[in-house]
C-alpha cells in the first residue's frame, strides 16, 4: 500500500474519532465516509468503517443506519477483495451497489501506480 494512502486512511479514522468524541456527528460521518471509500478493497479496515457508522447510528439513535450497517459489515468482510462499488460512501441511505463519483483527491489516492 502506498504510504500516502496509508496516511490518508489513518487520518480519516483519527479525525472521525475526534469528531465522534466532540459529538460533531456530521463531521464524523464525513470522515468515516472518506475512510470507507479509501478502504473498500481492505476487508478489515472496510468493516471497521461500517462498524463506526453503526456506532454513530447508535449514538444518534438512527435505527435505519444501525440496521443497514449490520449487513454491510458482513459484506465488507466477505466481498471487499472481489467487488466493490467505487466511490460508494457506505451509508445505509445509499444503495450498497451504487458506484459514486470520486473527488479528485480520492481518485489520486486510489490510483494504482
Amino acid at each position: 500500500m502506498k504510504e500516502v494512502l496509508r496516511h490518508a486512511i489513518t487520518e480519516a479514522f483519527h479525525e472521525a474519532g475526534l469528531a465522534m468524541r466532540a459529538h460533531d456527528f456530521q463531521a464524523a460521518y464525513r470522515w468515516i465516509e472518506r475512510a470507507h471509500i479509501l478502504t473498500q478493497r481492505m476487508p478489515l479496515a472496510h468493516a471497521k468503517s461500517h462498524w463506526l457508522m453503526l456506532s454513530l447510528g447508535l449514538l444518534t439513535k438512527d435505527w435505519r443506519e444501525v440496521a443497514g450497517q449490520l449487513s454491510r459489515i458482513i459484506a465488507a468482510l466477505l466481498f471487499s477483495r472481489i467487488w466493490v462499488p467505487v466511490g460508494n460512501t457506505g451509508r445505509a441511505r445509499v444503495s450498497a451497489f451504487a458506484a459514486m463519483p470520486l473527488s479528485a483527491d480520492l481518485e489520486e489516492l486510489l490510483r494504482e501506480d
